[in-house]
């Protein structure tokens, strides 16, 4: 089998947006989807929110054992645990994809999203096992 390798293609090697391989500031963008959020402010201040809500929320969801009510079936237990998971990971991964379009505004919008996300859902339930811990080795 031959290949062509002389055809033409209908592809317009032009874009409208520059890809960055470095950090910069402003809100042309391309974050997740072609076209979002479009040069447009608004969009932008969107996209930093969504951002924000999806680190946000996967610091909520590695929590997730906390969540969980246990079960008296380990399978149910296993699979809620499970779905749990495979959202949290593809939270995570969104986020992931959001930082390479190298904005340094999104880039800070996921860091203060699991910052806070982590504080309010991890650090504090940390705090509060240790604090139980002091309240046990003081009853004792």
């Amino acid at each position: 089998m031959v290949l062509d390798m002389n055809h033409v293609h209908d592809m317009d090697m032009h874009m409208d947006m520059d890809m960055h391989n470095s950090f910069y500031w402003g809100k042309d963008a391309i974050i997740l989807f072609s076209g979002w959020p479009n040069r447009s402010l608004d969009m932008y201040i969107l996209a930093i929110f969504v951002v924000f809500f999806m680190a946000f929320a996967a610091e909520l969801l590695s929590a997730g054992e906390n969540i969980i009510k246990p079960h008296r079936n380990p399978m149910e237990a296993g699979l809620s645990l499970a779905i749990v998971h495979t959202i949290r990971m593809g939270l995570a991964y969104l986020v992931m994809l959001a930082l390479m379009s190298f904005n340094f505004g999104i880039f800070i919008a996921a860091l203060v999203g699991h910052a806070i996300g982590f504080f309010i859902f991890k650090a504090s339930a940390i705090a509060r096992a240790a604090d139980r811990k002091e309240l046990e080795f003081l009853s004792t």
